[in-house]
């Protein structure tokens, strides 16, 4: 049994058949996400499956944004865990300045608009690997680029993070449903959830001090 194949299936739910690959997927990202809510350091190893099975998946379902994405999300996995684990001083949970969020909200659209074109050639400009053309590129992109951002002040423990986590799981449970990856839509409605108890939770940490 090649357990990374979409084509092979765990088990079925209502018709839907939930394959391996989305099933562990599915599993850790939930893990993951509640650790985070909870601001658990396990949040970062957790996520580490999560981002390998999710990177085998959305390159059979032509998500190549996403795809891209979950190497960047390896990245600053590592970067969050070595910050949340060696720099417990500078943990507490913290806000940006207006002037940030500025800048923030400028480069999520600059940076969606040319990703997004990018990725709808990606098929012209590498046939060799990406042999159909990418769906959604726009939206997958706009996910990418808000969840580029929102990981980054995630590591850095900034309240912000969960607005952006609120905005790409809303997003993605619509992407996902379109694309017939039903369990995983119905996964980031429950992320929508955690994100948001995630918001509350860290907002009354956040005024305890």
């Amino acid at each position: 049994m090649n357990l990374f194949n979409i084509e092979n299936v765990a088990f079925e739910v209502l018709n839907y058949p939930i394959s391996y690959v989305e099933l562990i997927a599915t599993l850790f990202g939930l893990i993951s996400v509640y650790l985070a809510t909870r601001a658990n350091i396990l949040t970062w190893s957790t996520g580490i499956v999560n981002e390998l099975f999710l990177f085998i998946l959305f390159f059979q379902v032509q998500l190549y944004a996403d795809m891209f994405l979950q190497v960047y999300f390896f990245a600053v996995t590592l970067y969050g865990w070595y910050n949340w684990k060696n720099k417990p001083e500078e943990n507490g949970i913290t806000s940006i300045d207006s002037k940030s969020k500025l800048w923030l909200s400028l480069i999520i659209v600059l940076s969606t608009l040319i990703a997004g074109y990018l990725f709808s050639k990606i098929h012209l400009y590498l046939p060799l690997y990406f042999k159909f053309e990418a769906s959604y590129p726009f939206a997958d992109s706009f996910v990418m680029v808000l969840s580029i951002i929102a990981t980054v002040l995630l590591a850095k423990k900034k309240i912000e993070t969960w607005y952006l986590w609120i905005v790409v799981d809303l997003v993605c449970v619509f992407l996902f449903f379109k694309k017939g990856i039903v369990f995983l839509s119905l996964e980031y409605f429950v992320f929508l959830c955690l994100a948001t108890f995630g918001l509350f939770n860290w907002k009354r940490q956040l005024r305890n001090g």
